[in-house]
C-alpha cells in the first residue's frame, strides 16, 4: 500500500482497465479535495452588520423620543429581530418599543424608526441589536444616550418703543424666543431713568411658556415724563432668579399735547394713539358679529372679507388695506377683497362706548374708487351710530347715520372733506340726541338720539364696495385708509 498523508490507496498496476484508472483518478481527487479543508463542503461566511448611524444621543427627561437605526451587512441575509436597546446604570432593560420580525439585511442598508418611550434625567447605554436566523443575540457598537434639561436661553427677538412723547400713555411689546420650551415665572418690560429708578410698564405676563416658536407679550400703557430711558426685557426663571435681557434706549421727547373734546367737562377714558403695535387686548383685528359670517360679508354691496394682515401700524398711523382676493363670497359669487378691520368686540378689555360718550377719529380719507371707510358702532345684532361714511365718488360728502333712532344727514362740505386730505371726525352719543363734529365743529344734531342705556363696540375698518350703489374698484391695485388716532371721552 502506498501512504499518502492519512489516507491509503491501492498501488494500481500498468496494465489497469481504463474504468479503473478513471476509478483511481476520482479517489485521487477526493484526496485532494479533503485535504483542502472545508471549502469542499460549500459552507459560507458569516454576514457581517455594520451600524451607520444611532439616534438619539441626547433627550428631554420624561418626553417621548423615538430611535433611528441605520444598518448594512456584508450580504444579504434575513434576522428574527432588529432593534435598538437600553441599559442604565443598573443595566435594567430600557428597549424602545417597535423592533422589526423577519426582516433582510443587505449591504444597500436598513433604517429601523422605533416607536416613542421616555427616559427619566441619566445617562443610558443606547446600541442596536439582532438575532439571527442560528437563534443568538448580537449587539452592535454602544453609545451614550444623555437625559437631562438643557439650560433655557432666552433670546429678545424685538422690543418697543425706541420713542414716546412725554405725559402720553404708550404700550410696551416684547418678542422673544429660548432654545428650549421652558416656563417662566414672569415676563416683562422693565424701564430705568438716569437715576436707576424703576419705571417697569405695567401688565406683565406670570408663569408663561416660551418656546423657540416664540412668545410676545404687550404690556398695558403708561406714559413718562421728557428724558432718556433705558428699556430692556427681563423674565424670572423657575429656580427664581431674575434675568435681564440687552437694553436699548427710550427716548421722550417734548411736551404731550393738550387733549381736549368738543363736550363740555368730558374727560379722555380711552385711547390708541397708534405709536406701538396693534394691542390684542384692545383691539380684535380678526372677526366681527356685525359681519353676516364673522370674518366676511355678502351684504349691504360690500366685498369683504376681514384679513388680519390687512392692518399695520407705523409712524403713528394705522393703515388698513384692501386687495384682491381669490375667496369668493357665498351667494353672489363675487370675488372678495381682503381688507383691514379692528373692532373692540371680542377682545381682554371689552371696551364699549355708551351714552354720554364722544367718540373721535383722525383720518385720511381714501382716493381711490371702491373706497368705504368708517367709524361706527355695533352689538347685539344692532346699537349702529355710524360716526361717518365716506365714498370718493362723493369727494366732499360724509355720511352721517343714526340706526338706533333713525336719522341721516349727507355732510358736504369741500373745504373740510376731500381725497386723500386728513380730517378729525367725532360723535357724542347723547340720549336724546347724537351730535356729529367735523373738525372740532357740532355740524349735526338729530335730535333722536340713542337712549339711557345704550352701549356698543366700536369699528373701525375699510369696506369694498360691489358697485350696486357706489362705483366698485377699478382695477386690482391695493386700496388703504389711514387714521391717526381714536379716542372716547366720557
Amino acid at each position: 500500500m502506498l501512504r499518502v498523508g492519512v489516507m491509503e490507496l491501492p498501488v494500481l498496476p500498468l496494465t489497469s482497465h481504463p474504468a479503473r484508472t478513471s476509478t483511481s483518478a476520482g479517489a485521487l481527487a477526493l484526496l485532494v479535495a479533503l485535504a483542502a479543508g472545508p471549502a469542499y463542503a460549500g459552507t459560507r461566511a458569516t454576514p457581517q452588520v455594520f451600524q451607520d448611524r444611532l439616534t438619539p444621543t441626547s433627550a428631554l427627561p420624561d418626553s417621548p423620543v423615538t430611535a433611528q437605526l441605520t444598518v448594512r451587512s456584508s450580504s444579504c441575509f434575513t434576522v428574527k429581530t432588529l432593534g435598538v436597546g437600553v441599559r442604565d446604570a443598573k443595566d435594567n432593560n430600557l428597549d424602545f418599543p417597535g423592533s422589526l420580525s423577519n426582516t433582510q439585511i443587505c449591504p444597500s442598508g436598513l433604517t429601523l424608526t422605533t416607536g416613542a418611550r421616555s427616559f427619566p434625567a441619566g445617562t443610558y447605554r443606547i446600541f442596536g441589536f439582532y438575532q439571527d436566523q442560528a437563534g443568538t443575540w448580537r449587539n452592535l457598537p454602544e453609545q451614550t444616550l444623555t437625559v437631562s434639561t438643557p439650560t433655557p436661553v432666552v433670546t429678545r427677538d424685538k422690543l418697543t418703543p425706541t420713542t414716546a412723547t412725554a405725559d402720553t400713555p404708550v404700550t410696551g411689546q416684547l418678542t422673544v424666543h429660548s432654545n428650549v420650551c421652558f416656563t417662566a415665572k414672569a415676563v416683562g418690560i422693565g424701564v430705568r431713568n438716569e437715576a436707576g429708578d424703576n419705571l417697569d410698564f405695567p401688565g406683565g405676563l406670570g408663569s408663561t411658556q416660551i418656546c423657540p416658536s416664540g412668545l410676545t407679550l404687550t404690556t398695558g400703557a403708561r406714559s413718562f415724563p421728557a428724558g432718556t430711558y433705558r428699556i430692556f426685557g427681563f423674565y424670572q426663571d423657575q429656580a427664581g432668579t431674575w434675568r435681564n435681557l440687552p437694553e436699548q434706549t427710550l427716548v421722550v421727547s417734548g411736551t404731550a399735547p393738550v387733549i381736549t373734546s368738543p363736550i363740555p367737562g368730558a374727560s379722555l377714558i380711552w385711547s390708541d394713539e397708534f405709536n406701538a403695535p396693534l394691542s390684542p387686548a384692545k383691539w380684535n383685528k380678526v372677526n366681527s358679529s356685525a359681519y353676516r359670517f364673522g370674518n366676511h360679508n355678502p351684504d349691504d354691496d360690500k366685498l369683504d372679507r376681514i384679513d388680519p394682515n390687512g392692518v399695520k401700524v407705523a409712524n403713528g398711523v394705522a393703515t388698513l388695506t384692501a386687495k384682491p382676493s381669490g375667496f369668493s363670497l357665498p351667494g353672489s359669487g363675487r370675488k372678495a377683497w381682503d381688507t383691514g378691520l379692528i373692532t373692540t368686540e371680542n377682545t381682554a378689555e371689552n371696551f364699549k362706548v355708551k351714552t354720554g360718550d364722544y367718540a373721535e377719529t383722525r383720518v385720511r380719507l381714501p382716493k381711490d374708487l371702491g373706497a368705504w371707510p368708517a367709524l361706527w358702532t355695533w352689538r347685539n345684532g344692532g346699537n349702529e351710530i355710524d360716526s361717518f361714511e365716506y365714498h370718493p365718488d362723493n369727494p366732499n360728502l360724509l355720511e352721517l347715520t343714526n340706526h338706533v333712532k333713525p336719522a341721516q344727514k349727507y355732510w358736504n362740505n369741500k373745504d373740510a372733506v376731500q381725497p386723500g386730505q386728513w380730517v378729525t371726525i367725532g360723535t357724542h352719543y347723547g340720549a336724546d340726541s347724537v351730535g356729529w363734529y367735523v373738525n372740532g365743529v357740532d355740524v349735526f344734531e338729530d335730535h333722536k338720539g340713542v337712549g339711557a342705556n345704550w352701549t356698543a363696540y366700536l369699528i373701525l375698518n375699510l369696506s369694498i364696495c360691489s358697485g350696486s350703489f357706489h362705483p366698485g374698484p377699478v382695477g386690482t391695485a391695493p386700496i388703504s385708509f389711514d387714521s391717526d388716532y381714536v379716542r372716547v371721552f366720557r
